[in-house]
């Protein structure tokens, strides 16, 4: 999967996504996962449930079956700026934002922040 395709996903569950991309220059992986990411942020601070889960559901598929570049901006930019916007849930809310993810992304986070630094 490439990012038009990732476009095509992530409009299935936000179907005003690709207008909002289309305001950002250029459009490539890291612009589609940034402005997605944005938007997940946007849902757990609003605690817009049932979309953030579809997102971070369709989020995983896009990792999964994502071309390298896709997992890199995965990667960069989502698994990255979790820490960010969970920061300020409750410990029971973040909890079940994280239990939505797949055991390979929860794995790729805490490489992540596990790894950081050393």
């Amino acid at each position: 999967m490439n990012y038009s395709e990732a476009v095509r996903e992530i409009t299935e569950v936000i179907p005003d996504f690709e207008n909002e991309l289309t305001k950002t220059m250029p459009q490539n992986s890291y612009s589609v996962i940034r402005t997605f990411t944005e938007r997940i942020k946007n849902m757990v601070r609003q605690n817009d449930r049932n979309i953030l889960f579809k997102s971070i559901q369709k989020m995983d598929k896009i990792y999964t079956n994502g071309d390298l570049a896709l997992k890199n901006a995965i990667e960069g930019v989502f698994i990255y700026s979790l820490d960010n916007f969970t920061a300020f849930c409750s410990g029971e809310y973040r909890k079940v934002i994280f239990s939505h993810m797949s055991k390979e992304l929860q794995q790729t986070y805490s490489r992540q922040i596990y790894n950081h630094g050393i």
